[in-house]
């Protein structure tokens, strides 16, 4: 990565403030559900304690929409964050504002501090220039390990960086890109791209980014059925994207002419409605009755699938085979998660529900790597800028 990271900073006794993702899912009762996010922006918090820097933690949680809502404050994330940390975390009930600043005036080296919702404030999601001055005014340097927000111009991602005098990366961020990037400008052949998911639409950036680097491109879930419908197969009542069936076409033609090895289903599992005591039954992806819609790639697809990652050396899964969150359509994205689990390969997992599903496997421990970004690694993965990356100081 050509940006600084934290490692290039003398820390000692300066505040630092730590853009991180805490996004975290919640039940009702304000319960924290899974704390990932949280455990992986530790290495850099620990790293910037150990170093007696005075932290400032930053994060948004959900859409509350520039208002004050307490379903979405950060107050259980501090908690847990205490926790996971074992030292006192301060909560600071607003993000900016005279108080916020004393409070950050009075910190000590070592001392961790979080603010309440970014997104409390109107001017975080529109990046407003004074909302970034305000918090910018809290800090010395200024840290992104929020990958999963990297991909957005907020103040709290992009604008602050503007009045800081250093903007780096954290060990998280600097992760993501390394692995993200890394794999796709130097792969270890053979290259391998699964895409799943519902649409095309949502893939085609990725599509059109990897086919070109790739050695197989592997498509399962529901964008399956637009590509099979452009080869004038019957899908039934199967989730099609008319307006994407010429693209279809030509992404398909185009990597035959590259040599690029392209893998569609050979058998769906198909149900009348998508609910959990539906009838269901195998048949062929040419002969999806009318009225029934394929919601999970077949057996004979997931031996042909499972075969194609077997000699493979470097693997990137985006998007999951069907609609894996019910048990009756669950088995393609479950077979694909061991095959990619079994394989040699450098695997790299992200993007939308893939890595619930590779949870739900019970494969998480055997994937070389799991972003933690949904829309930031589909962009990097399709050769985009970050606008929270190209914000950050260049290493020279």
């Amino acid at each position: 990565m050509d940006k600084m990271t934290i490692e290039d900073l003398g820390l000692k006794d300066k505040r630092v403030f730590i853009r991180v993702d805490f996004n975290v899912p919640l039940d009702e009762n304000m319960n924290i559900t899974d704390d990932t996010r949280i455990r992986s922006s530790l290495p850099t918090i620990n790293y910037a304690i150990d170093a007696g820097a005075k932290i400032i933690l930053a994060s948004h949680l959900g859409r509350p929409k520039g208002k004050k809502d307490p379903k979405y404050s950060l107050l259980p994330v501090a908690k847990r964050l205490q926790r996971l940390l074992d030292r006192e975390v301060a909560f600071l009930p607003d993000a900016v504002g005279t108080e916020t600043e004393a409070a950050v005036a009075a910190m000590k080296p070592g001392d961790v501090a979080l603010l309440e919702n970014l997104r409390y404030h109107e001017g975080e999601e529109k990046n407003d220039d004074l909302f970034a001055q305000a918090l910018a005014r809290l800090c010395d340097y200024y840290v992104n390990d929020a990958f999963g927000t990297a991909h957005r111009a907020h103040a709290s991602t992009a604008g602050i960086t503007k009045h800081v005098l250093k903007s780096v990366a954290g060990f998280l961020l600097k992760k993501e890109v390394d692995y993200l990037q890394g794999a796709v400008a130097n792969p270890v052949r053979p290259f391998v791209a699964i895409l799943g998911g519902a649409k095309v639409s949502g893939k085609i950036g990725v599509i059109e980014n990897l086919q070109d680097k790739v050695d197989k491109v592997i498509i399962g879930g529901g964008m399956a059925f637009t590509f099979l419908k452009a080869m004038g197969h019957e899908v039934g009542d199967s989730l099609v994207e008319p307006d994407m069936l010429d693209i279809a076409l030509r992404i398909a033609d185009k990597a035959k002419e590259r040599g690029v090895k392209f893998y569609l289903p050979v058998d769906c599992v198909v149900a009348q409605s998508m609910s959990p005591g539906a009838e269901t039954k195998i048949v062929t992806s040419q002969e999806i009755p009318a009225g029934w819609k394929a919601l999970d790639i077949g057996p004979a697809s997931v031996r042909l699938f499972s075969e194609a990652l077997g000699n493979a050396k470097t693997i990137i899964w985006n998007g999951p085979m069907g609609v894996f969150e019910m048990d009756a359509f669950s088995r393609g994205s479950m077979a694909v998660a061991h095959a990619v689990a079994d394989s040699y390969a450098l695997s790299i997992v992200g993007g939308g529900d893939t890595d619930l599903a590779v949870h739900k496997a019970g494969e998480t421990e055997n994937m070389s790597f799991i972003s933690t970004g949904g829309g930031a690694s589909l962009q990097l993965l399709e050769g985009k800028e970050l606008p929270g990356l190209v914000s950050l100081t260049d290493k020279k």
